[in-house]
């Protein structure tokens, strides 16, 4: 028995009150479809394309925006040339229409009702949507995930004994999900009742609330239908029904789902095993899973895998960064050992040839005397009246003028 648990995990049968006792509790093997892979993708696409299913054509009337007699004026009038109202008189005569620029005008590409509402999936891909939200109600990280109280339930996935497909009051439905503890799943939904934002409130859609548990039957004409019907959030469906639309409402996975033990035991025998064809779906074998083992850190740090992986590159050469000789001096010394000794000079010859040019100011900026500026003075005098001598524009009468020489 501990082989056959290690192969294929059992799953506990909730008893509920009123059961017969017995030694033991009752389990059931967990049917293959619960390990099927996981695809989000194919869920959301499925289940976008199934919603499309339910909608009813609309389209704005066909002489919307053309019950007037309007004709343009053509050029020549400073106008542009789109129909225009005729008539005077009152404010809409001469008033553009038609256009869906023009007020009172109809809608650019009005809507028709032969537009393409509804979408047809592959059956294959329908089911393997379905065998997804099945699987992804199993593991209760995504089901925690999606938004619901499964603190408080004993196990996932969650299977009652069938005493509950005798129930025929709400009373005693409300009686069950307390017992099982999936009330509080019940009572989030029951309290998230609330009216709709938007023009929704108008078109027969006022209210909204979230999803609560799923229940799932497997025996026809069951009357716990009609006992968990009336609690908010609730849905109930056959396991030989099952919908996308109610395994992973909105296109998320992870539906909190309660299944009877006649339904659960009726998996294997509707959507078959990964080696076994389906008996109620026509050569029907369930996808399997491109890898076994989706932990590939586990695969990668196994014995197999690093027994036969090169070692790890401890040492890591890297390319040295290219330094710029004009702006590093020992990458310049490097290339050019005489470029430190040249420096050296040009930096001693600056300072001497900023040194001899102070002193040459300083030289210029000194202070004089005053005896020796009245020589200079003189000097200068003495020095215009000699050149004034050894020119010879004394005979030449402008000259004379402008040199100011009396004669």
């Amino acid at each position: 028995m501990a082989a056959t648990a290690a192969a294929r995990p059992l799953v506990t049968v909730q008893a509920l009150e009123g059961d017969m006792a017995t030694d033991s509790a009752q389990t059931v093997p967990l049917p293959d479809v619960m390990k099927a892979s996981i695809r989000p993708d194919i869920v959301n696409f499925v289940h976008s394309n199934i919603s499309k299913n339910k909608r009813q054509p609309y389209a704005v009337s066909k002489k919307a925006g053309h019950q007037t007699s309007a004709e343009s004026w053509g050029t020549g009038r400073a106008v542009s040339r789109i129909p225009r109202v005729p008539g005077g008189g009152t404010h809409r005569a001469g008033q553009g229409a038609f256009g869906n620029m023009c007020r009172g005008g109809r809608m650019f590409a009005p809507t028709k009702i032969w537009r393409r509402w509804h979408r047809k999936i592959n059956v294959n891909q329908k089911r393997y949507a379905v065998v997804s939200a099945i699987a992804a109600s199993a593991i209760p990280s995504l089901v925690l995930a999606r938004g619901h109280r499964v603190e408080t339930v004993p196990e996932l996935p969650l299977v009652i004994s069938d005493a509950a497909e005798g129930v025929e009051k709400t009373s005693g439905a409300i009686k069950v999900l307390k017992q099982i503890g999936a009330y509080a799943d019940a009572e989030k939904a029951k309290d998230s009742h609330a009216i709709r934002p938007g023009k929704g409130k108008m078109r027969n859609r006022r209210y909204i609330n979230r999803k609560g548990p799923l229940i799932v039957y497997g025996t026809e004409g069951a009357k716990l239908v009609k006992a968990f019907r009336n609690i908010p959030g609730v849905d109930i469906v056959n396991v030989e029904r099952l919908n996308l639309l109610k395994l992973a409402p909105g296109g998320h996975l992870g539906r909190f789902v309660i299944w009877t033990k006649s339904a659960f035991e009726k998996l294997d025998s509707i959507y078959g095993s990964f080696d076994k064809a389906s008996e109620k779906k026509k050569a029907y074998v369930l996808p399997r899973p491109k890898m076994v083992n989706a932990d590939l850190a586990r695969i990668i740090n196994s014995d197999e895998v690093q027994s036969v992986v090169r070692p790890i590159k401890k040492e890591v050469k890297r390319a040295p960064l290219k330094k710029n000789p004009l702006k590093n001096l020992n990458t310049m010394l490097r290339l050019n050992p005489y470029a430190k000794t040249a420096k050296r000079m040009s930096l001693l010859a600056e300072a001497q040839r900023v040194k001899s040019k102070q002193e040459k100011l300083d030289k210029k900026r000194k202070p004089i005397s005053k005896e020796e500026a009245t020589a200079i003075k003189a000097a200068g005098k003495a020095w215009y009246q000699t050149m004034i001598s050894d020119s010879d524009y004394t005979e030449f009468e402008n000259f004379t003028k402008w040199l100011g020489v009396s004669q």
